[in-house]
């Protein structure tokens, strides 16, 4: 069963709970949040990224454009998300539309990082072929720069847009002036992993020994925080540049005062590693994306929970089922999909009457051609060999996150709990 994570901070130690975003198959691998703070976007290990309505806890589209894992997820201000995968594709994705609005190639190993210039212009990438590239948004030629020996594994634009900061498995932190100027290399000992630039210009870097380095905005270093027992795996710094999140590969989370280069508390998970970081704009909220394949809402000032667990009223039929071992199983499927007739679709189809339904034929719903091309009726045996083998093999072309479950037990009780709620009995 999942666990909800447990805050400990210096003055308090009573555990504490976060309002979940739940719905990927896999790890959260990448998080970002728009600029109006009221939508994000997340990216799985499961291949797809999941745009949320964050207050409302409800998944609005599920976004699949990438044969493996989403590792970088990025938010423009014109509402418009940009995802990396595994596969080296950069996709640029507008709410409302299915499918990419555009396609950004070049890299041939993994993206590892994102990151947009202050101007809006530029999109810098970082990737495991061993460069960083950064391509004009409104079209043209991308820049490459291959400075590193091995995987780049995270960029950021210094704040006037003139040189990029990247950092790699090289152990370097490199400074590359975007005008064609020899880069800056700052040999930190170890592998970079996690990396922000605050408005002034410092850089913050986390390190493979769960340090974070901090150096001038000409590469002098001016300060180390232990912030980490195990590998920092992700870095961001809030919007005001004043707080530095730290996520460290064991679970904990180091939210520390950027001035004072002080730990003011520590998130502690269940030992799962939290994969990815983002502040919300506009508000003093973190989210957090774990290995255990949720989304978490924190209040950085103080480290506590935000928002009721249950993040919509359940059905007056889902109520009554609150205690059915299938209950549990569902809530990651809860986010796109609903169950009484009067909620509609969501990110998902409504599930509503799903038992004897033909695959691809519920109302209001636009399915993929591939779906609706399938000969499947939804039976108690198809639903159960759909989460048993996971919805890419069974369905293949399908947006559904990647999602399976290997308990016979839980199938078992899902399956149950899905005929129960929806109808069929």
């Amino acid at each position: 069963m999942l666990r909800l994570l447990v805050v400990f901070t210096a003055l308090i130690v009573a555990p504490a709970t976060a309002q979940e975003l739940r719905g990927h198959g896999g790890p959260v691998r990448a998080l970002a949040a728009a600029p109006d703070g009221r939508v994000a976007l997340s990216g799985s290990f499961d291949t797809s990224a999941i745009l949320w309505d964050i207050e409302r806890g409800l998944a609005m589209a599920v976004l699949r454009g990438h044969e493996s894992s989403v590792n970088a997820v990025l938010a423009l201000p014109d509402g418009r998300f940009v995802t990396g995968g595994e596969d080296g594709r950069i996709l640029l994705w507008r709410p409302g539309r299915a499918e990419p609005e555009g396609r950004i190639d070049g890299h041939t190993g993994p993206v590892a990082g994102l990151a947009l210039s202050p101007d809006g212009r530029f999109l810098a990438s970082a990737a495991w072929d061993g460069t960083a590239r950064v391509t004009p948004l409104g079209g043209g030629e991308a820049k490459v720069f291959s400075s590193h020996r091995g995987p780049v594994n995270t960029v950021a634009f210094t704040p006037d847009g003139r040189a990029i900061v990247t950092g790699g498995h090289d152990a370097t932190l490199r400074i590359t002036p975007l005008d064609g100027a020899p880069p800056r290399s700052i040999d930190l000992g170890l592998p970079v992993a996690g990396l922000a630039v605050a408005p002034d210009g410092e850089i913050v870097a986390g390190s493979a020994d769960g340090r974070l380095r901090i150096l001038a905005a000409d590469g002098t270093r001016v300060g180390e925080i232990a912030a980490a027992e195990t590998p920092i795996v992700a870095v961001a710094l809030s919007p005001d540049g004043r707080r530095i999140a730290a996520a460290g590969i064991r679970g904990s989370v180091a939210l520390v005062d950027r001035a004072s280069r002080r730990i003011e508390r520590v998130l502690v998970g269940p030992g799962l590693p939290v994969w990815s970081l983002a502040f919300r704009p506009g508000t003093d909220e973190l989210m957090t994306g774990g290995g255990d394949r949720l989304v978490r809402r924190w209040l950085a000032t103080t480290g506590e929970h935000l928002g009721a667990v249950v993040m919509a009223r359940p059905s007056d039929r889902v109520a009554r089922l609150a205690d059915h071992p299938g209950s549990e199983v569902f809530r990651a499927c809860s986010a796109c999909h609903t169950l009484d007739p009067d909620d509609g679709n969501r990110a998902g189809p409504t599930l509503h009457g799903v038992i004897g339904r033909r695959i691809g034929t519920a109302p209001g719903y636009d399915f993929s051609p591939a779906l609706r091309g399938m000969d499947i009726v939804w039976t108690r045996e198809t639903i159960a060999r759909l989460f048993e083998i996971g919805p890419n093999a069974y369905t293949p072309g399908t947006k559904m996150p990647e999602q399976q479950v290997t308990d016979p037990d839980d199938l078992k009780a899902l399956v149950d709990f899905i005929a129960k709620a929806t109808g069929a009995e």
